[in-house]
């Protein structure tokens, strides 16, 4: 399988909220992760991160990621998805009562491979932009 297609298969069952039991068919075991955004901080691991995004589905039951573009180069092992994040907050998940607003958050992934599998993903998103548009901010 090219990195392309795998980067696709996990970016969807990521942003769909499958979770690390789905999520890490595609990944080395100890897979990392890393960001410039306060709100995921503290995660590491691309195990924790894919928990994250499945998280997202309690408050935001509609969330879905619109893919709008994924390029791959397999001499540098890496491909890289564009995508925007949809999403409107009307479910309490314990972070206070449902706001009804929406997000369209754009967003990078940058995903390096390891012998046909994700060994490491950067994120690229601004989650004060995001956050703020949902009413978390």
């Amino acid at each position: 399988m090219s990195i392309k297609q795998t980067a696709h298969d996990f970016c969807e069952a990521c942003d769909a909220g499958k979770g690390w039991d789905v999520c890490r068919e595609w990944c080395t075991p100890d897979a990392t992760f890393s960001v410039q955004a306060d709100a995921l901080a503290e995660i590491k691991s691309l195990a924790d991160y894919t928990e994250w995004a499945k998280g997202l589905l309690t408050p935001m039951p509609d969330a879905h990621a619109e893919f709008k573009s994924l390029t791959a180069d397999e001499d540098a092992s890496r491909a890289v998805l564009f995508a925007v994040f949809h999403g409107t907050h009307t479910a309490d998940a314990g972070n206070g009562a449902p706001t009804g607003k929406k997000v369209a958050s754009d967003y990078v992934y940058v995903l390096d491979f390891d012998g046909g599998k994700i060994r490491h993903m950067t994120k690229v998103w601004n989650d004060v932009h995001a956050l703020t548009q949902v009413g978390w901010m």
